[in-house]
């Protein structure tokens, strides 16, 4: 299976400090998916347990029915994921062929854990997705 370059890793705000040894480890926790037009990525209200950062295609984020936003390659979803594991707070439906990387948690905890610059960049990054919910 392929694993996502360095510098789609590096697009990701909490690991864009990450030295190259750092980046060859997390491209191998990652795991390639691949989504066809009309297919949910995750599912709001279901169980998540990736985080995933979209290589190419198109997605649309969607709350409650209401589409939200539309990601397209580099961007990256499921933070929360990494954090509580608890139900998706979105839809994410794949509105053409989407190519993407999954992190699973438990990848992404052990290697947190001895990286406090990636904690603190995912705090600021559920802070900021929390502000934009308020304001929705």
């Amino acid at each position: 299976m392929a694993k996502p370059s360095a510098d789609l890793i590096r697009g990701i705000p909490m690991f864009a400090d990450l030295d190259d040894s750092s980046i060859k480890q997390l491209a191998d926790d990652f795991m390639e998916r691949q989504f066809g037009a009309g297919q949910p990525i995750a599912t709001e209200g279901e169980g998540g347990l990736n985080f995933f950062v979209v290589e190419s295609g198109s997605a649309d984020v969607s709350v409650g029915g209401n589409v939200v936003g539309t990601l397209g390659p580099g961007a990256s979803f499921g933070e929360v994921a990494l954090v509580d594991k608890s139900a998706r707070s979105a839809t994410v439906t794949a509105t053409s062929t989407v190519r993407a990387y999954g992190l699973p948690v438990w990848s992404f905890r052990s290697f947190a854990e001895t990286r406090p610059t990636v904690l603190w960049k995912l705090l600021e990054l559920l802070a900021e997705r929390l502000r934009a919910a308020e304001s929705r």
